[in-house]
């Protein structure tokens, strides 16, 4: 096929289909065979039309030759050599020069519908194995999801296993939509449904007219038209007279059938547009070289190429920069790899009320000139050949929820997984997440797992119903001190209060309210200032109690050896002064050790994770554990120490000895602090605390009710016995 120009364009064509393959087993229909040869048509028109064009190459006219390939090598190799005019350079044969197949495409479909889980059939050819190959590299860098089984099909030969496979969903590249033999009602059953991606297929407007105007009497010489009429109309050419007859040798004009021939809808012809949008950009960088300014080129010395000089590599210069709107508004440039922007038209086969099949467009992928994929699909025009009329659900496993990790199955596809919830203390806030991360120090995972709440804070409080019950108890006891202090302060000209050396037991009571009190320091949230107080004055508190208690027993001893001969001269070792002296010395060392504890290592607020992982307790560090042993060793060595005097002391033949009640208050307040430290070193966060305020309480009411509890009852309720006779009374001598 040839047409005189200033430059030629060479085509090579499939312009007989019917060498395409040989094995074929079924007949193609005669409208079907010279089909091809619309792509030589199509290069023609769109030549015509630019030549008709006065903007686009002025005074150049544009010319044709193109060869047909057969669709196979040991034509389209001569043929290329005839196109390069017997130019002895070396060339390779593009094998793939029909284009990447859509793999941009189906990708972004399987992105789309959210499929992970594919079987992959292909061509049993270079084309299809290369598509194949890029399929899967292009999941594999994707992570989009894996193959479930992968399978090679000869195009035509193996298509009864196509057919026991082709029940799910699919999807199809351009070349198995051409094919007729598919679209038989032997196949149509199974692939209605079927998602394709095909060539864009874009309107070329007066290209119909074109054809129209194809006439047997003007373009009898022309080997295509010559074809075309042949096997559309059966009609030969006589040379004499030189016309086109058909079998009965009446003149062949082919009006009405050419009318009305299936052959001139151009609509669906999707090759068509590819060669016209090839041609023009062929044209435009022809042009854009014969714009060029001698001495402005952009080639070595500044210079440009000319028609007849013009090398491959000089238009190819000018091509890499073409870029132009096609009237469909289809963008068209190349790449930085030589590249055209990839356009393809999603196609859908639907079936029909009627019982046909109808292939119709539900969508397209491009590229746009940004780089990025524009993807666009109407889910609404797709028909689905499953009974739900739905899209499937196409995964190995279902997607892993936050809060849960992907756990791989051994010797499976990375597809293929089970679920794991996060380990406590670690969260997952993205679907099918690979790692669970862990939370910060101070955080923990929420119940689900899918992110990191504050751990919650634990301490005595209160505002809790322990925290509570402490608080009263204290306050009782505060309140109990405050009254029986009152009783005292009421009566105390009475035998009963005097004998007891009022001074001191006052003393006593103040320094109970104290220990009372201190409890509260045990209570609620640490801070620094409770934490370097609570065991400073409780062990002040304490050691003051104690003393009381001490030198209230020494002045017992002291009176019973005055009472006895020779004794007279030892009260004055243990008058008002004495008394006061030695409580304040026994305070002061207290006081010494508390103050060395706090300067040295002083107790802080300290948030502990080691109890429990999920909450944080918030306790006071002792800071110094040496500190706290001395402050405890020196209560109980003053406990002990009065213990041992008034035991000694407790058969004092006086009616109201109260030796006996110190025996036993202190007794009381030894047992209680030996069980403490056991139990105190044993209870975790805040319930040491909680054993160190039992501890205080117990051991201050103890003291309370063993040694004032006796005399307030006789006080209030046998006021008869609180005479001086009845205190100093003898009672039996003991052997």
């Amino acid at each position: 096929m040839y047409k005189a120009g200033d430059v030629l364009l060479g085509g090579l064509f499939p312009f007989h289909l019917g060498s395409v393959f040989p094995e074929l087993t079924f007949t193609q229909s005669k409208e079907q065979k010279p089909s091809c040869s619309r792509w030589a048509q199509i290069m023609a028109f769109a030549i015509s039309e630019i030549n008709r064009d006065p903007s686009l190459l002025p005074n150049v006219t544009l010319g044709y030759r193109c060869y047909d390939t057969c669709l196979t090598a040991g034509v389209a190799v001569p043929a290329a050599l005839s196109l390069i005019s017997g130019r002895e350079e070396q060339f390779t044969l593009d094998q793939s020069c029909v284009g990447s197949p859509p793999v941009r495409a189906m990708l972004q479909t399987m992105r789309w519908f959210e499929w992970t889980w594919v079987g992959l059939l292909f061509s049993d050819d270079d084309a299809g194995r290369d598509a194949a190959q890029l399929f899967q590299s292009g999941l594999d860098q994707s992570g989009l999801g894996c193959v479930a089984y992968s399978e090679a099909l000869p195009f035509h030969n193996d298509l009864d296993k196509l057919q026991r496979i082709v029940s799910v969903m699919k999807t199809s590249t351009a070349r198995w939509w051409e094919d007729s033999y598919l679209q038989s009602p032997h196949y149509l059953p199974y692939l209605r449904g079927t998602l394709g991606f095909a060539i864009r297929r874009g309107e070329i407007p007066g290209f119909k007219d074109f054809l129209l105007k194809i006439r047997p009497d003007n373009d009898h010489e022309d080997n295509i038209v010559r074809q075309f009429w042949e096997h559309t109309f059966q009609c030969t050419f006589s040379p004499l007279p030189p016309e086109w007859v058909d079998a009965g040798g009446r003149v062949c004009t082919g009006q009405e059938d050419l009318a009305e021939t299936t052959l001139l809808d151009v609509s669906d012809h999707r090759g068509n547009y590819n060669v016209y949008k090839a041609v023009y950009a062929l044209a435009l960088a022809l042009h854009d070289m014969l714009q060029c300014v001698p001495g402005r080129g952009p080639f070595p010395g500044h210079s440009c190429a000319t028609l007849q000089t013009i090398q491959p590599w000089q238009l190819l210069y000018y091509l890499e920069k073409v870029n132009f709107t096609t009237s469909g508004g289809d963008l068209v440039y190349f790449d930085e790899n030589g590249d055209a922007l990839p356009i393809f038209d999603i196609l859908n086969w639907a079936w029909l009320p009627d019982g046909s099949t109808k292939i119709h467009n539900v969508g397209v992928v491009k590229k746009t000139a940004s780089g990025d994929e524009e993807f666009t699909l109407d889910e609404d025009r797709i028909f689905w050949n499953f009974q739900s009329a739905k899209p499937p659900r196409s995964v190995c496993s279902e997607s892993c929820s936050p809060g849960t990790r992907v756990a791989r199955r051994k010797g499976e596809p990375v597809c293929c997984y089970d679920c794991i919830a996060c380990s406590e203390g670690e969260f997952s806030n993205e679907t099918d997440s690979t790692d669970c991360t862990s939370c910060p120090e101070d955080f923990w995972s929420s119940p689900q797992r899918d992110h990191c709440v504050p751990k919650s804070i634990e301490f005595l409080s209160y505002h809790e119903s322990l925290g509570i019950s402490l608080t009263t108890i204290s306050l009782l006891g505060t309140f109990v001190c405050a009254i029986v202090l009152g009783i005292f302060v009421y009566h105390k000209e009475t035998p009963m209060v005097r004998a007891n050396n009022s001074e001191l037991s006052f003393q006593l009571l103040l320094s109970l309210k104290l220990c009372f009190l201190c409890s509260l320091l045990f209570i609620g949230r640490p801070r620094l200032w409770t934490c370097q107080l609570r065991h400073a004055v409780f062990g002040i508190s304490f050691v003051l109690c104690v003393s009381c208690i001490l030198v209230k027993t020494m002045v017992v001893l002291a009176v019973f050896k005055a009472s006895k001969p020779g004794g007279a001269d030892i009260m004055k070792w243990f008058g008002a002064i004495q008394q006061r002296g030695t409580v304040l010395i026994l305070t002061s060392i207290q006081a010494i050790i508390c103050i060395v504890w706090l300067v040295s290592a002083s107790p802080t607020p300290h948030k502990n994770t080691q109890y429990y992982s999920e909450k944080i307790v918030y306790e006071c560090n002792v800071g110094s554990t040496v500190g706290f042993a001395v402050l405890l060793g020196y209560i109980g060595l003053l406990a002990l120490f009065s213990f041992l005097l008034a035991f000694m002391v407790r058969n004092l033949p006086d009616n109201f000895n109260e030796a006996k009640l110190i025996t036993f208050s202190m007794l009381i307040f030894c047992a209680v602090w030996i069980a403490f430290i056991p139990a105190y070193i044993s209870s975790p966060g805040k319930y040491a605390d909680v054993v160190e305020v039992f501890a205080i309480l117990a051991s201050s009411f103890g003291i309370l009710l063993a040694l004032f509890g006796p005399k307030c009852y006789m006080i209030i309720l046998k006021p008869e016995k609180n005479t001086k006779k009845s205190i100093m009374g003898r009672g039996a001598t003991k052997t």
